[in-house]
C-alpha cells in the first residue's frame, strides 16, 4: 500500500463518509462520556503498545465498548488510536483514515446487534448465560463488517482478483476475534459491577501475557526475514547481474500465487521462495559469474549447481516450508529437459513452477548491460510460446491474468559488466538467469 492505487482511495474516503454518521449521536442517547473517554483512552495505550511489540489490533477494549456504550459513542473509542498510533509506512493519511473508520464502523454494528438483543441490559444484571447470546451476535457482526471491508479494499488496491478478495476471511478472523470478545465481555460485566472499571482492566492482564509470547515469535520471524534479506544482498554483491532480481522475482511469485488462490501463508512462502531461488550461487566462483565470454561445458555445469547449493543453505531454516523445493527445483522444465534432476511434469513441485514462470518473466523484462528489456507484451508472449514444454501453463496464465489487473514495473537491475556472454549463455528461450 506505498503507492495506493485511486480506486483503493476512492473506496477508503467511501468508508470514511460512511462511518460519519455513526459517530452521531441520536438526540435521545445520552452517552456516558466519561466511560467513554477511559475506554478510548485505554484502547489508545494498548494498541500503540501492541503495535509497538509485533504489530496487529487490539480488539478487547473496543467489543467492551461495544457491549457497554450507546452505539455513535462505542464508534468514538478507536478514533484517538488512530489518529495517535505511528504508521509505519506511507501513505500516511489514508492509513489514518483506514484505520479509524474500519474499526468505528465495525464497532458501531456490534452496538447495534448488542443493544437490540438486548445485551446491555444483560450486562448490567450480569444475567448468565443469557448475555452471551447478544454478545456472540455482537462479535459476529464485528466480524462481518471488518471482513467485509478488508475484501473490499484488497479487490480496490488490486491485491487480488476481486472473485477471491473475501475468500477465507471470515474463517480465519472469526476465531481469534471470538477470543477478544469473551475478554471484552467479561471485562463489561466486571466494569457494571460493584468493583467498577479498575476490576475491568484485570482481565487484560492474561491477554497481555499471550502477547508477550506471540510478540517473542514475531520478533524471531523478524530475525529469520534480516537473514533473508542479508542472504540475498549477498548474492547481490557477488553477481552483479541479478541485482534486484530476486526481490521481483518474489513479487511476481506473489503475483502468480494469489491468482491461483492460495492462502496467505503459502503466498508469504512462495515470497520467500522467490526472494531466495537464486541463493545457491554464493557457493559458485565469482569468477565464473562475472566470466565475460562463453562458458565451457564443465563451467555451465559447476553453475548449475547453484539450486543445489541454494537448497543446503536453508535446509536448516523451517519455516521455509516448500519454498526450500522451489530453490532446488527453479530450474527444471516441464518436458524433463531442464536441472539439476531432469524432473518433469507434475513430479516438479508446484512452487517450483511458480518460480520458474516467474524468474523468467522478470529476466525478460529487467534491461540488462547486455540487451535492453523486452515488452510485457513480448516477454508474456514469449513465455506463452514455451507454456506445456519449459513452463507450466496454469502458471503463465495466472501471470497473465495477474498482469492485466496490476501490470508490471521492470527496472534496471545490474550496472556492471556483462559477465555471461549474452543472452546464448542463459536459457535458450526465455534469457533466465543462468
Amino acid at each position: 500500500m506505498d503507492a495506493v492505487p485511486p480506486r483503493a482511495r476512492v473506496y477508503v474516503a467511501c468508508v470514511a463518509l460512511l462511518a460519519v454518521p455513526c459517530l452521531l449521536p441520536l438526540p435521545a442517547t445520552h452517552a456516558p462520556w466519561w466511560a467513554t473517554g477511559l475506554l478510548a483512552a485505554l484502547c489508545t495505550a494498548c494498541e500503540h503498545g501492541v503495535r509497538r511489540g509485533f504489530g496487529g489490533t487490539f480488539y478487547p477494549v473496543l467489543l467492551a465498548g461495544a457491549f457497554l456504550l450507546p452505539p455513535s459513542a462505542a464508534a468514538l473509542v478507536p478514533l484517538p488510536a488512530a489518529l495517535l498510533s505511528p504508521v509505519e509506512h506511507p501513505p500516511v493519511v489514508p492509513r489514518r483514515v483506514w484505520r479509524a473508520a474500519q474499526p468505528a464502523l465495525a464497532v458501531w454494528c456490534a452496538a447495534q446487534v448488542h443493544g437490540t438483543l438486548g445485551g446491555r441490559d444483560a450486562v448490567v444484571g450480569r444475567d448468565f448465560p443469557y448475555a452471551l447470546l447478544p454478545a456472540g451476535a455482537a462479535v459476529l457482526a464485528f466480524c462481518l463488517v471488518l471482513t467485509a471491508l478488508d475484501g473490499g479494499l484488497r479487490a480496490a488496491a488490486g491485491l487480488v482478483p476481486p472473485r477471491r478478495a473475501w475468500r477465507g476471511l471470515l474463517t480465519r478472523t472469526l476465531a481469534p476475534v471470538a477470543v477478544h470478545g469473551l475478554a471484552g465481555l467479561m471485562m463489561a460485566v466486571l466494569w457494571r459491577s460493584p468493583y467498577g472499571p479498575v476490576a475491568a482492566l484485570l482481565v487484560l492482564l492474561p491477554m497481555c501475557v499471550s502477547w508477550w509470547v506471540f510478540a517473542q515469535y514475531h520478533r524471531e520471524r523478524a530475525a529469520h526475514q534480516a537473514t533473508i534479506r542479508a542472504l540475498v544482498q549477498a548474492v547481490d554483491i557477488k553477481d552483479g547481474y541479478t541485482r534486484g532480481h530476486s526481490e521481483r522475482v518474489g513479487q511476481a511469485s506473489v503475483l502468480i500465487a494469489r491468482e491461483l488462490g492460495m492462502d496467505d501463508d503459502r503466498v508469504e512462502v512462495l515470497r520467500f521462495a522467490g526472494i531466495l531461488h537464486d541463493v545457491g550461487k554464493l557457493g559458485v566462483p565469482t569468477r565464473l559469474l562475472r566470466k565475460d565470454g562463453p562458458l565451457t561445458p564443465e563451467e555451465r555445469r559447476i553453475i548449475e549447481l547453484h539450486p543445489e547449493y541454494g537448497h543446503e543453505m536453508v535446509r536448516g531454516i523451517s519455516f521455509l516450508g516448500e519454498a526450500r523445493a522451489a530453490i532446488l527445483h527453479h530450474h527444471e522444465r516441464l518436458d524433463g529437459s531442464g536441472y539439476p534432476y531432469g524432473l518433469a511434469g507434475d513430479r516438479i513441485p508446484e512452487c517450483a513452477r511458480i518460480v520458474a514462470v516467474a524468474d523468467a518473466f522478470d529476466a525478460m523484462t529487467s534491461t540488462r548491460t547486455y540487451s535492453r528489456a523486452r515488452p510485457v507484451e513480448a516477454a508474456v508472449a514469449e513465455l506463452e510460446r514455451c507454456a506445456g514444454t519449459q513452463f507450466d501453463p496454469r502458471m503463465v496464465g495466472a501471470l497473465v491474468r495477474a498482469l492485466h489487473r496490476c501490470g508490471w514495473h521492470p527496472a534496471v537491475t545490474a550496472d556492471e559488466p556483462s559477465h555471461g556472454g549474452g543472452p546464448a549463455q542463459r536459457a535458450p528461450s526465455t534469457g533466465a538467469p543462468r
